[in-house]
């Protein structure tokens, strides 16, 4: 692999930027300063420094992200500030969002550079469930949760397959959906005659977000979570 995909893939910069790391002699190969941005290396063996600190290649990422409201879930934009500016460590330059949650609603995100896996977990003929915290401004009528359950029209054209409730408190509750129309869980509770006060996801398949993981901070995912999400229907 070429010197400077090396350096992009680990998430250092552009192309161009990585360039200029090279050409700044901030760049060591085995130890020794590379000025040559095209020089080939061998990912797995070769020590790659960036001022004296390793570099470490890996070919995907998982990172799961405790997104806090106020960022959007995109890899850039003019405007607002991404989930993407959450992360204070190299990722790569491919990386992003495995499906949106609204600039307003917190919880669960997967980042992750492996496209099969996000496909695998977006398509909807999958049907990955998707759970819930959801708090409304009104109390929760059994009428509301029948509806729910049964699968609700949301307009004329679009309607909701069935969704899990399981009722917490009079204004709380956790949803199950596994589709992902736009703004669906605030269309859902509206076309039941409330409204979504905060909304936060809990789990995506068989991912679950790590309670201790403050809004805004991120993990890596272990090496179980990771084969869960890769072998869920293998293991269903």
């Amino acid at each position: 692999m070429r010197l400077d995909k090396f350096l992009a893939h680990a998430g250092l910069g552009t192309r161009k930027e990585v360039k200029q790391l090279i050409r700044s002699k901030r760049i060591k190969v085995n130890g020794q300063l590379v000025r040559n941005d095209d020089l080939k290396i061998d990912e797995t063996n070769d020590i790659v420094l960036l001022d004296d600190e390793a570099v470490s290649y890996e070919k995907y990422i998982y990172m799961m992200l405790n997104k806090p409201a106020g960022v959007i879930s995109a890899t850039f934009d003019e405007k607002q500030a991404t989930v993407m500016d959450c992360f204070d460590q190299y990722i790569p330059m491919d990386a992003f969002p495995v499906g949106r949650l609204d600039i307003d609603t917190e919880g669960l995100l997967l980042i992750t550079n492996d496209g099969a896996l996000a496909h695998d977990l977006l398509a909807p003929k999958k049907h990955v469930d998707k759970i819930y915290y959801v708090k409304v401004a009104k109390a929760i009528t059994q009428a509301a949760i029948e509806a729910l359950e049964a699968g609700i029209q949301i307009n004329e054209e679009e309607r909701c397959e069935p969704a899990a409730v399981r009722q917490i408190s009079d204004d709380e509750m956790e949803l199950t959906i596994h589709e992902g129309k736009f703004h669906q869980i605030k269309r859902m509770m509206h076309a039941v005659g409330n409204e979504v006060v905060y909304l936060k996801r809990l789990q995506m398949g068989s991912l679950k977000l790590d309670e201790s993981l403050a809004c805004g901070e991120y993990r890596p995912l272990n090496e179980a979570e990771i084969h869960a999400l890769k072998n869920r229907e293998a293991d269903l």
